[in-house]
């Protein structure tokens, strides 16, 4: 008896061992290949009209800058930003902070930062590859709003300060999390969007960062893919199952303006870019009163709720 017993334990602990190894091996992976390729919304087919227009690139013509951090791990601040900002005196433009996910700093998903400039927006991430608690996204706020106060800057008085969003993937999802929750200037926000943000698990146990999405008091859209990666099986969870993100939701305030949905036939990765035009939409309708944008997710006909590109849809809004 004693000793069937101790063989169940440890054959327990080596599939809890084995389930922690996957897990690490799909982190390492995405260390070392590109989260988001050039082009990638020429591929994501829809069949409905604001998911076809956001996805879409905006008509703003695109710029970059970037500044070397003095933290080495941090590396440096990117910014994608309209063009014509340099030389529009006068017009202010809303900020949206990126966070990134594990081992995928701001240079593996450039795109995205590109694609939401096209809309009208400054873009700021850096190349922190542990962003979970949401510090170095703190410091790329903070950097943002003293390019806006500095006149020998390009960005002085350029950015809107009362619209400024903050996103990320994965890890990125848990460090927008914390950014909003844990950090000085989380009060600065007016929008989140968190895509895949790892279990409370994943996140105490592997990551080490905890969160509290209770205490979120912002326009809140959650995402996740309907894939084993994210969603698990029946043998062991994955990053972000269903039952967990519904958790997430759940918890937020029922004063919170919030949305969970799921993109179908999405693995983990594949979420950041298949769901880019719903999360452009909804920055777009926050920071920049685009209402045609809020048709996606407002009332009974919103067409997040009629799109066969996502389901599991929940809303309060």
């Amino acid at each position: 008896m004693i000793k069937a017993l101790k063989f169940v334990l440890s054959a327990a602990g080596i599939i809890v061992l084995v389930i922690v190894a996957l897990i690490v091996l799909f982190f390492v992976k995405a260390a070392f290949t590109p989260a988001v390729e050039e082009g990638y919304y020429k591929n994501i087919k829809s069949d409905k009209p604001l998911e076809q227009k956001y996805i879409a690139k905006g008509e703003y013509e695109v710029s970059y800058y970037e500044q070397k951090m003095d933290n080495k791990d941090w590396k440096k601040y990117e910014i994608w930003y309209p063009t014509e900002l340099e030389n529009n005196d006068g017009k202010e433009y809303p900020l949206v902070v990126m966070v990134n996910g594990t081992g995928v700093p701001a240079t593996k998903y450039k795109a995205v930062f590109d694609h939401l400039a096209s809309w009208g927006f400054v873009v700021i991430g850096n190349e922190d590859r542990n962003a979970g608690s949401g510090e170095s996204s703190s410091a790329s706020l903070d950097y943002m709003l003293t390019l806006n106060s500095d006149s020998n800057s390009m960005f002085y008085g350029k950015i809107d300060v009362d619209n400024i969003g903050i996103g990320g993937h994965s890890q990125g999802g848990l460090g927008t999390i914390n950014a909003v929750t844990k950090q000085d200037n989380g009060n600065r926000y007016k929008v989140m969007y968190a895509a895949s943000s790892p279990t409370l698990a994943l996140s105490v146990d592997f990551l080490k960062t905890p969160f509290n999405i209770s205490t979120v008091s912002i326009p809140c859209f959650l995402t996740a893919g309907t894939l084993q990666s994210d969603a698990g099986n029946k043998k062991d969870s994955g990053i972000c199952p269903l039952v967990e993100l519904q958790e997430k939701y759940n918890t937020l305030s029922e004063n919170v303006s919030k949305v969970m949905a799921r993109v179908v036939d999405a693995e983990h990765g594949d979420v950041l870019p298949r769901a880019d035009g719903y999360m452009t939409a909804w920055f777009m309708y926050w920071l920049q009163n685009d209402t045609e944008a809020g048709g996606i997710f407002f009332g009974e006909n919103a067409e997040i709720l009629n799109n066969a590109n996502w389901q599991d849809v929940e809303k309060n809004i």
